[in-house]
């Protein structure tokens, strides 16, 4: 039997920090992951909270089955593959997405390109 990859893959820090945005917002379905125009390399992500799935967006789970992320089929084609992390240390806390289809990032981590 063939089985798919998933669009993208959740780390664990990732699925924990979302879990616990989450709880704040009961109404939200889970987290949309879109692309914007910005940065001085072209793309940057965007996460919001989002009540419901929409037609054709891609949903990932994390793997305890807890945490919904939805991606914009706009950013599909950018995205596949990518792991999506959280890191903190002494100066920060982000997401970081490690994405193989980025052929290059601006110097402030911003925004890439594909």
């Amino acid at each position: 039997m063939c089985r798919s990859r998933a669009a993208m893959t959740i780390t664990e820090a990732a699925a924990k920090r979302l879990r616990s945005l989450l709880e704040k917002h009961p109404e939200s379905y889970g987290v949309r992951l879109s692309l914007k125009q910005r940065g001085c390399n072209g793309l940057s992500y965007q996460l919001d909270y989002a009540k419901e799935r929409r037609r054709f967006e891609e949903e990932v789970v994390s793997a305890d089955g807890r945490v919904r992320v939805l991606v914009d089929p706009r950013a599909m084609l950018h995205v596949v593959g990518t792991e999506m992390d959280y890191v903190e240390n002494d100066l920060a806390s982000e997401f970081v997405f490690r994405n193989p289809n980025a052929k290059g990032t601006c110097g402030c981590g911003e925004s890439f390109n594909v």
